[in-house]
């Protein structure tokens, strides 16, 4: 189970969430066999996910980020709610790459840079936003800083990190989210980014047990940052026979015809890789249904 919590500084300039979200992305990996470099980009995904689910003002909404820069591992896909719980996978989580020169691990370079982060918000009345802004660095946080200053015109910082083990287990992940809010001037601006100049990583943070409420009072120490509230937050996905088959009626009748031929039908769900099997009669009611 992750944990999220939110603050608000004492003058009611600045914002700030931060996450552990070490056994979700250690859930991921487990689920999809990520290796070093994958476990990397789809941690962070989920991690900025999670935060932006939070913010969703809508109970039953979600939020889905999408990036793909042309990168080895293709597209990392995350899907979060309201609550803060995410879901997500990577088109090819084999993708091995050497490490940066500063010994990193190269999210950038698996995700690429010639490409766009989208991100859709369903509200849950059957009218989605969608917003996409050029990829920064594929680094992820520095897109999702990208993405707020273009499609939402909300200065941002965000920081994620991902820590991998030399077995490819997780060590430690989470991040944080700051936003300035409409009191904010220039000194307050000034004032965060002298915060930041001298901040460990999120990492090496959470590596040193610092809990999400410590890390809001350690990055913005000068702007004494009072709890609002914290979630618990988890990998979850809410898949189910009934959504796969409106999944299978969506592929289209000629589709169907095909599939009833077959004795079984495997379908395998991305986020959880769930199986879920019909057999060539289940199929025909599904035909049925779809001639509807």
């Amino acid at each position: 189970m992750g944990k999220l919590v939110r603050s608000i500084s004492h003058d009611g300039t600045v914002i700030m969430m931060a996450a552990d979200t070490s056994d979700i992305v250690a859930t991921a990996q487990r689920i999809h066999g990520t290796s070093k470099v994958t476990s990397a980009a789809l941690g962070r995904l989920l991690t900025g996910a999670s935060f932006m689910g939070q913010m969703l003002k809508e109970e039953k909404g979600t939020i889905t980020l999408r990036i793909n820069g042309g990168g080895p591992c293709g597209s990392v896909i995350a899907v979060a709610d309201s609550l803060g719980n995410v879901k997500g996978y990577v088109m090819d989580p084999s993708v091995e790459l050497p490490l940066k020169e500063n010994g990193k691990l190269d999210v950038g370079g698996a995700v690429g840079t010639d490409g766009y982060l989208t991100v859709m918000k369903d509200f849950g009345t059957g009218d989605p936003y969608t917003g996409q802004v050029p990829i920064v660095s594929g680094e992820i946080a520095e897109d999702i800083t990208s993405y707020y200053a273009v499609s939402e015109q909300i200065p941002t910082v965000c920081s994620l990190g991902v820590l991998v083990n030399p077995d490819k287990s997780i060590a430690c992940a989470g991040g944080f989210l700051i936003q300035l809010l409409p009191a904010a001037d220039d000194d307050t601006i000034t004032m965060v980014e002298g915060c930041l100049r001298k901040l460990k990583s999120v990492t090496t943070m959470l590596a040193e047990n610092m809990t999400p409420e410590d890390i809001c009072r350690e990055v913005l120490k000068p702007f004494e940052m009072e709890i609002l509230d914290e979630f618990d937050i988890a990998f979850r996905c809410d898949c189910s026979r009934k959504k796969v088959e409106r999944a299978l009626i969506s592929a289209g009748f000629e589709e169907l015809e095909d599939m009833s031929k077959d004795p079984v039908t495997s379908v395998s769900c991305q986020f959880c890789t769930e199986k879920y099997e019909f057999t060539s009669e289940d199929i025909r009611r599904i035909l049925i249904k779809a001639s509807k």
